[in-house]
């Protein structure tokens, strides 16, 4: 039965007609601070923007979408790297699925049988792994870049894109952020996965012979501790599978790499030591983007992204933040990026002349679902008063399966 959701995605700077003067930035006696002391009643009574009309198609649900651990079932292209024959990367090497490039998103191969699910990297690769988390009987497909991840499933290549946003160790992956206001994809969920990263090597080599070490870089700087107590040299590649692909292809057995597990099956490489980061706690946050929205419920945790720019003024991001914790929302990430549309503003003043500031975009998210009136009413609240710009991401249930 196709369901029908609110299309609550995009909210225009113009006001909507339906919200009340705002009892917040407006008055008399200072109080252009926002006053937590202020009638809370008064903000009961806001109603919430008219997002749109019912008109977006619901996602079909395809498969388990309930977490799983990742590695207890792998994709079919996964599969056909095994097999009775002694493990060798040249075979392995010959039978991977090619990621897939910019020149080469114009041919599709599903043939419907599966949720086909994109990831950045080759095999093996940490994403690879949430998309499996996520959907534990999916296709995945690999891709070059971040940006082909995004496009193949604009072009209908993929049904979905699992994409790494934020480490518990490293931080943001700004480049996503940046792809996701480019982009027009909506966030359907998240994972967060176990990072654990392990030293590999040619069959037979030892941890001693290892001379120079392959990784990401932020893999690199989780395992700084061992790497420093090895004495090697620090050589940056793109991904992590592609790494530890490199080192098989290559047969130099002086040189190691910094992948998972799962990469030394694939790529027929030995594990000459586990678990090698400094921190245990490393965990890192995918998102999983479609390109239509789901219908956001009550039924469990729910956390909505969203992304803004605000009016220039004094204490204007705390009034701009103040709208969810007069609601008891918990903002659970604040990420602030270069509005590379509008790089600097010119603000006018009558004492000091004009200056030139950064106009930035802040990435939101807050612990709460677009389904409760208290959601629609801060957003209402802030679009009204605050923000020259927002948009709604995604609405989406919260991870909470390691």
């Amino acid at each position: 039965m196709a369901l029908k959701c609110a299309s609550l995605w995009v909210c225009a700077r113009n006001p909507c007609s339906n919200l009340g003067a705002s009892d917040c930035g407006s008055g008399n006696s200072g109080a252009a601070l926002i006053s937590f002391k202020l009638d809370l009643e008064k903000f009961r009574k806001w109603e919430c923007c008219r997002f749109g009309a019912l008109t977006q198609q619901a996602i079909t649900p395809v498969e388990d979408e309930k977490p799983h651990m990742p590695g207890v079932e792998s994709s079919g292209a996964i599969e056909r790297t095994r097999g009775n024959e002694p493990r060798g990367f040249h075979k392995d090497l010959n039978l991977l699925p090619k990621p897939l490039t910019a020149n080469g998103l114009s041919s599709s191969p599903s043939d419907g049988s599966k949720v086909r699910v994109a990831y950045q990297g080759l095999p093996g690769a940490y994403s690879e792994a949430a998309a499996l988390k996520a959907y534990p009987k999916c296709e995945t497909v690999p891709c070059d870049q971040f940006e082909e991840v995004f496009k193949a499933v604009e072009l209908w290549l993929v049904d979905k894109a699992v994409l790494p946003i934020e480490n518990s160790v490293g931080g943001s992956i700004h480049r996503n952020y940046d792809l996701l206001l480019r982009h027009r994809l909506h966030i359907v969920g998240e994972v967060q996965l176990q990072v654990n990263h392990c030293l590999l090597g040619l069959p037979g080599t030892r941890k001693e012979e290892i001379k120079s070490v392959l990784s990401h870089p932020m893999a690199l700087a989780q395992c700084d501790m061992m790497l420093c107590d090895l004495g090697v040299l620090r050589i940056s590649a793109y991904d992590t599978a592609g790494a530890a692909q490199m080192v098989a292809s290559t047969g130099v057995r002086e040189t190691g790499a910094i992948a998972s597990a799962k990469a030394a099956e694939i790529y027929g490489l030995d594990i000459l030591a586990e678990k090698i980061q400094d921190d245990n706690d490393n965990i890192t946050r995918f998102l999983i983007l479609a390109r239509e929205p789901i219908i956001p419920g009550t039924d469990r945790p729910y956390k909505t992204s969203i992304v803004f720019t605000l009016e220039e003024g004094p204490g204007v991001l705390f009034k701009a933040l103040s709208v969810f914790a007069l609601r008891s929302i918990n903002l659970s990430k604040i990420e602030s990026r270069p509005w590379k549309q509008h790089p600097l503003s010119v603000v006018d003043n009558s004492n000091e002349g004009s200056a030139k500031h950064f106009d930035y975009l802040f990435f939101i998210d807050f612990e709460a679902s677009m389904a409760e009136p208290r959601a629609q009413h801060a957003l209402g609240h802030l679009q009204q008063e605050f923000a020259r710009f927002l948009r709604v991401l995604g609405s989406y249930p919260i991870d909470t399966v390691l």
